[in-house]
């Protein structure tokens, strides 16, 4: 199998499409050509993890952080990371990174989390904008369902657990063929008006291409008529954090204490205690202070992540318990994700996560 086989379909699940503008997800170095002989997953593609990966006689290295995150003008081995790109560009071995757009689906890094805290009700904490297209089109009465239908197949028309949504109205469609057509209905140089249904439909930006290619191929027009909007409105199952529930409410010590017994973490930072119950508790894999305000505008008792600033405690204000587990702590099981991913698919190349501790923060 070719490095671009297994990437095409790392990104139907995790579109590239659904990372952070500041992001670097994808192929960082490689030839997506190259036959795959291996692939080790991690958390940090480290030079550490490359020989790893050169002992076990693999050639693909699948990692949550992108190792190249920054614009770089030289590559001359002075720090971690430029060590790394030399070491995989010598031992020709690829890294591909997976990171917020794995953060931003339901069934990415913070489903993980939520897995091991035990929430249910799961939704996504921060939704995330500007990822939905509106698709307008016209065509014949009498074949509007097939188009529908075209669209649908291609992945149109999903609006959280409702699939095949569209808005539909009947109008007339006016039009005059020239010299070089074929029309599919009326007549050289004559104008033609036409009994058309209108259709609108939504879908995710990174399978427009499907789309519209769908729909060329659906419609019976030689010249399809068609516009794209772009779309504020949030997608509900793509964005950043999650929240969910406890089964059963827990005071904030025993809490905590869960927390770190079922998240692996070394020590748990956190707020003064508040002296209620907690229940509703938001997560956020990595750095997630930017979701405070979220998580308290949608009623969590506690909000659990990493890399949390001192003087951002403040913003608790007895209001919310916020801990700190810990930036590796929160995202530790992200290869267990990525390894799901490619047992579920694939059985023609082996996949194992890398033994390599990454972490760079220890503790006493």
């Amino acid at each position: 199998m070719k490095i671009k086989e297994l990437t095409n379909y790392l990104e139907e699940l995790c579109p590239l499409g659904y990372q952070e503008s500041y992001d670097n997800c994808g192929l960082i170095v490689g030839d997506k050509e190259k036959e795959i002989k291996g692939v080790l997953l991690c958390l940090d593609s480290t030079e550490d993890v490359l020989k790893e990966a050169v002992k076990l006689g693999y050639n693909m290295v699948i990692a949550h952080h992108p190792i190249l995150f920054f614009p770089i003008k030289k590559i001359t081995g002075k720090t971690y990371s430029e060590r790394t790109l030399i070491y995989a560009i010598k031992h020709d071995i690829a890294i591909y990174a997976m990171h917020t757009n794995l953060d931003n689906i339901m069934v990415g890094v913070n489903n993980k989390i939520v897995q091991k805290l035990g929430l249910k009700n799961l939704s996504i904490l921060s939704p995330k904008k500007g990822i939905l297209r509106k698709l307008v089109t016209f065509c014949p009465i009498n074949k509007a369902d097939a188009v529908r239908t075209a669209l649908f197949a291609a992945g149109a028309g999903k609006i959280g657990d409702y699939n095949e949504c569209s808005f539909n109205v009947e109008g007339t469609g006016t039009f005059r063929a020239g010299e070089n057509t074929k029309p599919f209905i009326g007549k050289k140089h004559v104008r033609h008006h036409e009994k058309e249904e209108k259709i609108e439909t939504i879908y995710p930006i990174n399978i427009e291409n499907k789309v519209v290619q769908a729909l060329l191929n659906a419609h019976p027009y030689e010249e399809v008529a068609y516009d794209i909007y772009p779309m504020e409105l949030s997608h509900p199952q793509v964005g950043a954090g999650m929240i969910g529930e406890l089964e059963k409410p827990m005071t904030e010590k025993d809490f905590l204490l869960m927390v770190k017994k079922n998240m692996k973490a070394g020590g748990i930072r956190y707020t003064p205690l508040i002296g209620k119950k907690v229940k509703r508790v938001a997560i956020c894999g990595g750095a997630g202070s930017f979701l405070l305000n979220d998580a308290l505008n949608k009623g969590a008792d506690a909000f659990i992540t990493g890399d949390y600033k001192y003087h951002q405690f403040f913003d608790a204000e007895g209001k919310i318990l916020i801990a700190d587990i810990g930036h590796y702590e929160s995202e530790q099981f992200t290869p267990e994700i990525l390894h799901s991913f490619l047992k579920e698919k694939f059985t023609t190349f082996a996949a194992q996560i890398s033994k390599t501790n990454t972490n760079p923060v220890n503790y006493l």
